[in-house]
């Protein structure tokens, strides 16, 4: 499962989703989700604000949703005053912000980037790291973790970070041979590519 869930644009401000392409005629738009609760967020009156270009028609300004739907396993929606393909081609690749409410705090697996930074990062109960920021990316979210004198590039998901623990300060992660430390060998096959390529210069 991804971790692309309701991060922070400032410190009240989540973010939910990101419109991919515009669908049909009639100014719906498909929605790349970055919450796990599009039920709730997307209901019929939800206000987001828009992450646009400065240059976009849209910036500064907030859009209402008139409906979501999953249609053919695609979310898609619908907002107020996006009536045709042109208007809604005009919202392609905005990122939409909503205001946190008061239920956020309870929902699982959903933290803003300042409760993350700062965190301990454990292996097998020892820790080798600490959090420096979080990389937002399109496809998922990169912990960005200080392991001595390097940054080490940690993906956000389940399979390699399967807890996070705000009380106890600290994130656990399962990585991949190699990710932390350099593999048996490594160092040696460096080595001979080196070698390799000065004998060819």
């Amino acid at each position: 499962m991804s971790r692309t869930t309701d991060v922070a644009l400032e410190r009240n401000q989540l973010r939910v989703g990101r419109l991919l392409k515009a669908h049909g005629l009639k100014g719906a738009l498909k929605l790349e989700l970055y919450t796990d609760d599009p039920g709730r967020r997307f209901v019929t009156g939800a206000e987001f604000t828009l992450q646009v270009p400065e240059a976009s028609p849209w910036h500064g300004k907030t859009i209402t949703v008139r409906e979501y739907r999953v249609m053919n396993g695609n979310s898609v929606v619908f907002f107020e005053g996006v009536d045709d393909r042109t208007a809604a081609e005009s919202l392609v690749r905005a990122i939409l912000w909503i205001d946190q409410d008061a239920e956020d705090d309870a929902e699982d697996d959903a933290w803003y980037d300042h409760q993350l930074a700062g965190l301990d990062v454990v292996r097998d109960d020892e820790v080798v790291g600490r959090l420096v920021r979080v990389d937002h990316f399109p496809a998922q979210d990169l912990l960005i973790v200080k392991a001595g004198d390097r940054e080490v590039m940690v993906p956000f998901v389940s399979a390699i970070v399967p807890t996070v623990d705000i009380a106890a300060g600290r994130i656990v992660v399962t990585p991949p041979p190699g990710l932390f430390e350099e593999l048996p060998g490594q160092d040696a096959s460096e080595d001979a590519e080196r070698d390799a390529a000065a004998a060819s210069d």
